[in-house]
């Protein structure tokens, strides 16, 4: 009797740790879900786009199972921080402000910060002639802190989602938008966008987009990393990659 008990205590322990094991296995993937086409919610309400394919190409070569945490832009880094979720990928550009509240992976894709406006519009995007002209981008973005540290004398309007300024541009409420040159490429191909069109050149061409991990979380991190260095090496990335764009954005 007592063996068995002792069996039973060894059976149920092992139970146990492959409980915890399993649990270990599961990771959550926090995501805006508000910005095509890298993160957005189809009509059945499933989150999808470039960056929940790559949160779940890396998942698979990790061998984990995640899920997804949705969670508005504003709040999104404290929501990591808070373990609302395990790790973001939510095109987050990599900033030297951002790094002193979480650790990023090594960027995996890069972007440009480019001005659109309507095609009837003779719209230059120098300092100058800028001055006066009502201009859109997200609040807490790369693009709205451009805007602020270098055009003074533009009247910069501050939105939750980037298809909020869309709305105000298509209403006439704004003269233009500043934004990810690749957010914005996807919603220039649709019917509201047709009658728009990018503006000069961009005006930041160096935008590297990470994945965040909460600070000294460094294990994950480098699961992360070779399992980027994976899809990219196995072709993963690039199938991914052509499915949203006709050229590369690594």
């Amino acid at each position: 009797m007592h063996t068995y008990k002792k069996f039973l205590l060894a059976a149920a322990a092992t139970l146990v740790m492959s409980a915890n094991a399993m649990a270990a296995e599961k990771l959550r993937m926090g995501i805006e879900a508000a910005y095509p086409p890298f993160n957005n919610k189809d009509a059945s309400g499933n989150v999808v786009g470039f960056d929940k394919d790559i949160g779940d190409a890396l998942c698979a070569k990790m061998k984990v199972e995640c899920s997804v945490v949705t969670s508005d832009w504003d709040g999104i880094i404290p929501a990591l921080n808070a373990k609302k979720f395990d790790f973001l990928v939510s095109s987050l550009s990599i900033t030297d402000e951002r790094k002193q509240a979480v650790d990023f992976t090594d960027p995996y894709y890069s972007n440009k910060l480019q001005f659109i406006a309507p095609k009837n519009v003779d719209f230059k995007t120098d300092k100058d002639s800028l001055k006066g002209k009502v201009i859109g981008t997200q609040r807490a973005t790369l693009a709205g802190t451009y805007l602020e540290d270098n055009y003074s004398g533009v009247d910069i309007k501050l939105y939750d989602t980037q298809e909020n300024a869309y709305l105000d541009l298509v209403s006439g409420r704004i003269d233009g938008i500043l934004a990810d040159k690749y957010v914005q490429y996807e919603w220039l191909k649709s019917k509201d966008g047709m009658n728009y069109e990018f503006k000069g050149e961009p005006v930041m061409d160096s935008d590297k987009i990470g994945i965040a991990v909460r600070k000294g979380d460094t294990k994950l991190r480098d699961d992360l990393n070779k399992a980027l260095a994976e899809i990219k090496a196995d072709g993963t990335y690039k199938k991914i990659n052509d499915k949203y764009f006709p050229f590369s954005i690594e």
